[in-house]
């Protein structure tokens, strides 16, 4: 039996509802044959964005999306996405396939889906290869409400008022793809063109730095040192994989318990990646001005076999709904200063939440995850702490169990627990500090380890009720939670429950 001990009493911080975002790119089936069909489809749309994935991500309140990249992001020129789609510019996609891009969907298409969602646009502007100046008229264009030439255009292509943009990223991975450049330099690049990212009438820009990938503690530290007094957030990017080196990618399906434990390993390196990258900050921003944003994570493995390997598709699987889990989790856990997450990818991309294949969608059970942590978003971290024994093989080795507690506005506990191991299940005693409460519901996503939802079968992996969970007293509770599976318990106090 393992120990597990909520405070409710002691509220650590507020869980803000961006550390649940999302991420699409110009990468794959993301965008094109994801979330936007064009007006013409015969596949319900609305605007030509895809009517079904809109109501599934309103389910999961997604609170924002980053666009349009990614890699893709210091290659796009956001002038060559406006106006008449018939007279749009068409490029090469050279990063992800070497396809044609057509620029169907730009600014006004990403900020309508955005409306659709009811969630925020995060946007990443081009200083790979493009200009303060092309910069500085795209703030221009979405924000300004007055007399002025990206004004005016933007009326011209239709929209009169301004949009609220708040979250904007100078660059993408400019250590790599964004330009292969030192920290230093690209520390000196963000202060140039972070000068000229002006605030338009009451709209006011949230300014994220490109921040380290992996465990580049360099990075942080110079961008940090050069930098940090002129932005908001300083973004990481941090992937899950199982291969020997980071490069060597192995199959999302039908793996064995070895690349179970290499997955669960690796992607447990987030919290120590997170923070020592927050020491860093810390020692250069003893007042914590400067959030941490983790706008790329997730699984990436080997593409489905008979998909184009630029594409980046995999399938999603327990595996899967356990890596969201843990990170989910960890994110929670440091609500104090990371803001916001953007899981990779929205739609067909990597870990997706969602896949379509022409007029069919599935909910993936990364998704799933989604849905039940939903809860947690804009509720208090509350203290907690659960006993643990080691599990797995020989250099990859990790605790059997992941947790994290919220309270919501109306009193409401969430617990939300991962059991890591494939094979053994675990027997739970919990003892809930705070007032008497009383069991509100629970709810599992588990399986196999290896189970996933297809087209044929899309729902073999969803929230099902979870009925091995007793509380006694108010305040002890006994849960049995099944290998391989995350569970969601949430409590409420006695007296709204009397009521």
């Amino acid at each position: 039996m393992f120990h597990y001990v909520i405070n409710t009493h002691h509220k650590v911080s507020t869980i803000r509802p961006e550390i649940y975002g999302g991420f699409s790119e110009h990468l794959g089936r993301c965008i094109y044959g994801g979330v936007y069909v064009g007006e013409d489809s015969a596949i319900p749309n609305a605007n030509g964005m895809r009517t079904d994935i809109v109501e599934a991500l309103k389910k999961i309140k997604l609170p924002v999306l980053r666009w349009p990249g990614g890699c893709f992001a210091d290659e796009y020129h956001w002038k060559d996405g406006i106006g008449d789609k018939t007279l749009r510019k068409r490029m090469v996609n050279t990063h992800w396939g070497g396809v044609v891009e057509d620029n169907s969907f730009g600014t006004h298409e990403f900020m309508e889906f955005c409306r659709q969602v009811g969630c925020q646009p995060y946007i990443n502007g081009n200083l790979g290869s493009g200009t303060v100046e092309e910069m500085q008229e795209w703030i221009e264009y979405i924000t300004f409400d007055g007399e002025s030439p990206m004004a005016n255009l933007r009326r011209k292509n239709g929209q009169d008022a301004p949009w609220k943009l708040k979250y904007f990223c100078v660059g993408n991975e400019n250590w790599g793809c964004g330009g292969n450049m030192r920290p230093e330099f690209y520390a000196d690049n963000y202060r140039r063109y972070a000068t000229y990212l002006r605030n338009f009438g009451d709209n006011r820009l949230y300014k994220i730095a490109c921040g380290p990938n992996s465990a580049d503690y360099r990075w942080t530290e110079e961008v940090m040192k050069i930098a940090g007094k002129q932005c908001n957030a300083i973004s990481l990017h941090y992937y899950t994989t199982c291969g020997d080196e980071w490069k060597t990618k192995t199959q999302a399906t039908g793996f064995n318990e070895e690349y179970w434990y290499r997955c669960m390993a690796r992607t447990l390196k987030m919290e120590e990646i997170v923070s020592k990258h927050l020491q860093i900050m810390d020692y250069y921003d003893p007042e914590h001005k400067v959030d941490l944003i983790v706008d790329e994570w997730g699984t990436w493995f080997d593409v489905e076999p008979g998909t184009n390997p630029g594409f980046l598709y995999q399938q999603n699987t327990i595996r899967d709904a356990l890596v969201a889990g843990i990170n989910l989790n960890i994110f929670n856990k440091h609500s104090d200063r990371v803001a916001m997450s953007n899981i990779a990818q929205l739609v067909n991309v990597l870990q997706a939440v969602i896949l379509t294949e022409g007029e069919k969608m599935l909910l993936t059970p990364t998704y799933h995850i989604y849905d039940m942590y939903s809860v947690h978003q804009g509720a208090k971290l509350v203290d907690s702490w659960i006993e643990t024994k080691e599990i797995g093989i020989d250099g990859f080795r990790s605790p059997n169990l992941h947790e994290s507690a919220s309270v919501s506005d109306d009193g409401t506990l969430n617990a939300t627990i991962c059991n890591l191991s494939p094979t053994e299940s675990a027997h739970i005693c919990a003892d809930v500090l705070g007032d008497g409460y009383r069991l509100k519901e629970a709810f599992i996503v588990g399986g196999a380890m290896g189970d996933y939802n297809t087209f044929e079968k899309p729902d073999k992996v969803q929230v099902q009720p979870f009925t091995d969970c007793k509380l006694e007293q108010g305040r002890l509770m006994d849960i049995q939670i099944p290998a391989s599976s995350v569970v969601r318990i949430s409590l409420e106090p006695l007296g709204i429950a009397e009521k």
